[in-house]
Order: structure tokens, then sequence, then C-alpha cells
């Protein structure tokens, strides 16, 4: 079967093709707030309750048609899930391991700066 090509077809709204830059295992910090984590799930647009946008402030509310995070995160005092915006996520400088409680849950090992993902969670 042949799919015809229809990227010149006037009126044709072309939905925006949205990128993950970041992957699964992949260690990661917030561009703002002192945290880090690991990716666990990604969403390619924000797929959370309108509640918990509204209480981002707006002049930090992160845009709605990009790719979100889940992470397993870590700060000073605590572990906890996280999820973030594509545009407030930056490489981890620092290439360690997370020390959250459930990363031996949902990865086997710690690689070259990433983790892995059980071979059971995969599909």
């Amino acid at each position: 079967m042949e799919i015809a090509d229809r990227s010149n077809v006037p009126g044709l709204v072309q939905p925006p093709l949205r990128t993950a830059k970041f992957a699964i295992g992949q260690v990661v910090k917030h561009r703002i707030y002192p945290f880090r984590g690991v990716i666990f799930d990604v969403d390619p647009v924000f797929s959370n309750t309108e509640e918990w946008l509204a209480s981002i402030p707006e002049e930090v509310r992160p845009r709605r048609d990009q790719p979100f995070y889940h992470l397993l995160a870590e700060n000073e005092d605590s572990s906890y899930v996280a999820y973030v915006s594509q545009q407030n996520l930056l490489d981890d400088g620092i290439a360690g391991p997370i020390d959250h409680p459930n990363v031996s849950q949902l990865f086997e090992d710690f690689f070259g700066g990433r983790y892995r993902l059980r071979r059971s969670l995969t599909h």
C-alpha cells in the first residue's frame, strides 16, 4: 500500500512534530530549580491535569506543545517523582547516579552516565 505525500495540499494542517530531546534512562537537571533526576517516561505533549498546570506561576508556566518527562527526582532534602517540560530540562553535567529509592525497581544498572531500563519493563 502506498501512502500519498500530502504535505503540499492547501488547507491541510499538519500537526507539529514533537521530538523528545531526552531519553528514558538519561540523567537530567532542572533549568531553574535545584534538582536532578532520571527519566522513566515521556509524554509527547502535556498530559497532566489543568489544576497542576494552573498551580505553576504564569511567568514560569511551560508551554503545552512540547514533550514532558516523568522523573525519579532528588534534591538536597528528598526524593520524589517530578513532571517536567522539555524547556526546563538540561543534560546533567554531574553524570553520576541518582540516589532515588525507586531507581532499582525501574532500572538495571548505571553505565556511561545512563540507566538501562529493566528488560521486564520494555516492549
